[in-house]
């Protein structure tokens, strides 16, 4: 019933609280509290946010959009939510120049793990990879102008959540702004955990399926993924099948397309961008070397479900003369989107600076 029209007809026993610069707890009867002062709040200095005094409000004061935004110190991990629940995340609203969308990592604890749920760069947790802002019309994750980012994947914790942003460059990135909405509840949903994992290879070894996701163990589902694709040749890129590993598959899988634009809800080559509810093209359109390409598909209605282990790949496939497949060597991304139950396996390290940029 959660997350349809329908909820709205019932009376519901979950509390909603907002997450702010100006409430960073998301406290009840505490928002928009901030003073123009150079004194920080309390809850600022608790959580650890670095404090600006904004004078543009000087002359209204208090109640008046005090307290907007934050500045991320250099080389510095910030944190933006750390509440004890049962909870549950519904909306995450981010926005932020574009041109930091690769240097922010974003990151994601339930319920007292040491070790993140969610480790991705910000743009490409939201489908908005390279220094540039793409519409996305998608129901769990919409960009609307200008570069505003939202989630709207449900995010159950038990007895804690916390999430953090990374600045891995060297200087202080300004005009962060966030808002995260959740709910209080009596009593714990779901049995499973929200992830989400970041992985590139840049360049496909020649003959090498890239992996979206592997080293999953355990019970879930597969709830979908977000690539970004950089040519290196000339002409069609997309002939490659996704196949999804599931359980006992060995050498074959249980799930195995029929081609990439298939997979992603297109057809023949795409012909044009496209974004739509569970699917989508949203940048692109050129079939040339150096051309950049996103795609994304969320398995909301039709979710793969996994009861002890998941591993997802796609090969990379074009045309080499005289009709004959060319096993291509691009620079590839992506985000997988999941639930499963905890605890889960520490994810591969996350690339470095130099390792995440796009030039």
């Amino acid at each position: 019933m959660f997350g349809t029209l329908d909820s709205l007809m019932y009376v519901s026993a979950a509390r909603t609280r907002l997450i702010t610069a100006e409430n960073v707890y998301g406290k009840p009867g505490h928002g928009g509290m901030a003073d123009v002062s150079d004194t920080p709040q309390p809850d600022v200095v608790r959580i650890g946010q670095r404090w600006e005094n904004n004078r543009c409000a000087r002359e209204l004061g208090q109640k008046w959009k005090v307290r907007p935004c934050i500045t991320l110190a250099p080389e510095s991990v910030t944190k933006l939510m750390d509440v004890d629940g049962p909870g549950c995340i519904r909306h995450i609203w981010i926005t932020v120049n574009e041109k930091y969308l690769r240097d922010l990592v974003l990151r994601m604890y339930w319920n007292g793990e040491p070790l993140p749920s969610v480790e991705v760069p910000l743009g490409d947790f939201f489908c908005n990879a390279f220094k540039h802002t793409a519409e996305v019309r998608a129901i769990p994750i919409n960009v609307n102008p200008t570069n505003g980012m939202n989630c709207y994947f449900p995010m159950p914790f038990s007895s804690h959540a916390e999430i953090t942003i990374e600045n891995l460059l060297p200087e202080a990135v300004g005009g962060f702004y966030y808002a995260i909405s959740f709910e209080e509840l009596d009593e714990p949903v779901g049995n499973t955990c929200f992830h989400a994992r970041f992985n590139r290879t840049n360049p496909l070894v020649s003959g090498e399926d890239y992996v979206i996701l592997d080293g999953v163990e355990g019970r879930g589902n597969f709830a979908g993924c977000y690539l970004t694709w950089q040519q290196n040749n000339d002409g069609w890129w997309g002939e490659g099948e996704v196949k999804m590993f599931l359980d006992g598959d060995g050498e074959f899988p249980t799930f195995c397309g029929t081609g990439t634009e298939d997979y992603f809800g297109g057809a023949w080559c795409f012909g044009k961008t496209f974004t739509s509810p569970f699917l989508g093209y949203p940048f692109g359109g050129e079939n040339r070397t150096g051309a950049r390409h996103t795609l994304y598909r969320f398995h909301m209605p039709d979710p793969i479900h996994f009861h002890e282990r998941l591993k997802v790949t796609i090969q990379a496939i074009g045309w080499r003369s005289g009709g004959r497949y060319l096993p291509l060597q691009d620079d590839i991304s992506s985000v997988a989107y999941f639930y499963q139950s905890e605890p889960h396996r520490p994810f591969p390290a996350l690339p470095d600076r130099n390792g995440l940029e796009i030039i």
